[in-house]
């Protein structure tokens, strides 16, 4: 098979999914438009974080050498300067210690510990909101099915001539709202899930520069 043909069945499956996603929100009433807004909400909260963890936005290795070299040249102000100009959450973090640089090992190891611990709330920002839209998304679901379950059987209560087929479409609508549900919960954890991982990789990694920079600061000394 070609890449064309792949690429062509992959667009109609997408286009089927959404379609058949745009029939859920449709059918299923206002507690499937509650969670059409969720759904928008996860999707702004996941499109920020994956351009807010690219590597290079935290971590930017032609950065970072740069720094390297000034310092192993003893170049302090010019260090700094770098840093200030080029504002990433690993140059603040250095330029904390490049700012203590004359203190002993362990107070310029404290000083970039405090830096890299202001810039974690940035790293891990709205990661808890979409932990809590993943969490809240099926019960939202599952509180429609209720609702519409509720009303199904009220019908029934109130006698007269029911088809089977209209007992099992109104069923079928009231199951829309759990199917919606997980529409935007599962979504929500994968990326949760993934951005957590990305965030505490970069963590490590950051604290691994953090310790070398200290090493060449106090080398010799």
């Amino acid at each position: 098979m070609d890449i064309t043909a792949i690429e062509g069945a992959l667009l109609d499956l997408a286009g089927r999914f959404g379609s058949f996603v745009v029939h859920l929100f449709q059918l299923g009433g206002v507690v499937v438009w509650l969670l059409l807004v969720t759904l928008v909400w996860c999707l702004g909260i996941v499109v920020w974080k994956l351009g807010q963890l690219r590597h290079h936005r935290v971590i930017n290795a032609r950065v970072i050498a740069q720094i390297e070299r000034l310092l192993l040249d003893n170049k302090l102000a010019e260090a700094t300067a770098y840093c200030k100009k080029v504002s990433l959450p690993m140059t603040r973090i250095i330029l904390g210690g490049i700012l203590y640089y004359d203190r002993s090992e362990h107070e310029i190891k404290e000083r970039l510990e405090e830096a890299g611990r202001q810039e974690i709330p940035w790293l891990r920002a709205h990661l808890t909101t979409l932990r809590s839209i993943a969490s809240a998304a099926p019960l939202l679901g599952l509180f429609g099915t209720v609702i519409g379950m509720i009303q199904v059987f009220d019908a029934l209560s109130k006698g007269g001539t029911i088809q089977a087929s209209d007992l099992a479409g109104g069923i079928s609508e009231a199951l829309i709202t759990t199917a919606c549900g997980l529409v935007v919960a599962i979504p929500a954890i994968v990326f949760y899930n993934n951005f957590t991982n990305r965030v505490t990789n970069l963590i490590i990694e950051m604290e691994k520069i953090s310790l070398h920079m200290v090493a060449i600061l106090k080398r010799g000394g």
